[in-house]
């Protein structure tokens, strides 16, 4: 079975709360097989001028020296709800060619809303780790230009079978903090099955979903 490369657009590096600095998190994926990833930092209103510039200069100087293609983006993490736009805008506006946000995750304290918000901002790309996402909101999600995630993370991936089960549009990133956070091709496509996707819509969230989205943002 052709699996083909991997793709992963959840990924923290010291900016915020991961382990490796950028050239290592990106060299280890290159390691793994990696055709692309994207460093997504956490923001907020305080940091997301200093993170996401940062972010876009080593993201093309990494770009130009390996062959692996890094994406430089943010994830939006336990913010007002309705600040998700405002700050999706800005970050766009400052570089990040992707914006996540940190869904309702069943393993934190997130407001209820977010999911609503970055699902109905027209801003953002990856609703991350929905947890036990609303029927209503995964409707939506449905219908907008958003794809929800399917984690490979612990704690977070308590919510993968109702997102899968609700949901139609899928990505599945790793969310990854330190070096064994990062999987290969074939662990992931273990992840979509234990998630409850059959194996054609497994293979599509990892191998043909990801080129929907680098389509859109490149």
């Amino acid at each position: 079975m052709n699996l083909g490369k991997r793709y992963d657009f959840h990924s923290h590096t010291i900016f915020s709360d991961g382990e490796l600095i950028p050239s290592e998190l990106v060299r280890r994926a290159k390691t793994l097989d990696h055709k692309a990833i994207a460093l997504t930092d956490h923001v907020d209103v305080s940091n997301i001028e200093f993170i996401v510039p940062n972010i876009a200069k080593v993201s093309e100087e990494l770009s130009q020296y390996w062959d692996i293609m890094v994406i430089p983006g943010v994830e939006i993490t336990h913010v007002p709800p309705e600040t998700i736009k405002k700050l999706a805008i800005k970050a766009k506006k400052l570089g990040a060619k992707i914006v996540v946000v940190h869904g309702e995750t069943p393993v934190e304290p997130v407001m209820l809303g977010t999911n609503r918000s970055a699902i109905e901002s027209g801003e953002v790309d990856i609703l991350a780790h929905p947890g036990i996402i609303d029927k209503k909101d995964a409707k939506l999600a449905n219908k907008s230009d958003i794809f929800l995630e399917i984690t490979a993370r612990s704690g977070h991936n308590i919510g993968n079978g109702r997102v899968a089960a609700l949901g139609e549009n899928f990505l599945l990133n790793t969310d990854t903090h330190s070096p064994n956070n990062l999987i290969t091709q074939e662990f992931a496509y273990k992840v979509a099955l234990g998630a409850g996707l059959n194996e054609e819509s497994s293979i599509k969230v990892i191998k043909e979903n990801p080129k929907i989205l680098l389509e859109k943002i490149l």
